[in-house]
């Protein structure tokens, strides 16, 4: 399924806001004087912040709360909370075919016990 037309607007929004979080960010830490050669490879790119904004908008959302619910349960298996994430991730990247190289480098960052 690809963006439609009404959700591209949405997508960019999403995008100025990650670079203008980026831009406080780096000027935070230079004004705190850090070096940015230092901390610059460690951020995320403006599109993994806008697939980490879209995680975090689909884990409180009602859709998944009965998988999620399932998956965070103090009885579930390590497997289910990973298929739960997957799940969730792959949702995004085919949804917003342009952010999947972000997706799945998400998905390399997310901790396995999730």
């Amino acid at each position: 399924m690809t963006a439609s037309p009404a959700e591209t607007p949405a997508l960019e929004r999403l995008r100025q806001d990650a670079r203008d979080e980026l831009a406080a960010l780096i000027e935070l830490r230079c004004r705190l004087g850090e070096d940015p050669w230092e901390f610059l490879p460690e951020l995320p790119s403006v599109d993994e912040q806008v697939v980490a904004t879209l995680r975090e908008d689909r884990l409180r959302s009602a859709e998944w709360a009965p998988a999620r619910s399932r998956a965070y349960h103090p009885a579930a298996r390590q497997g289910d909370a990973a298929r739960f994430e997957f799940d969730l991730l792959r949702g995004i990247a085919l949804e917003h075919p342009e952010l999947s190289t972000a997706v799945w480098t998400v998905l390399d960052r997310v901790p396995a016990a999730w």
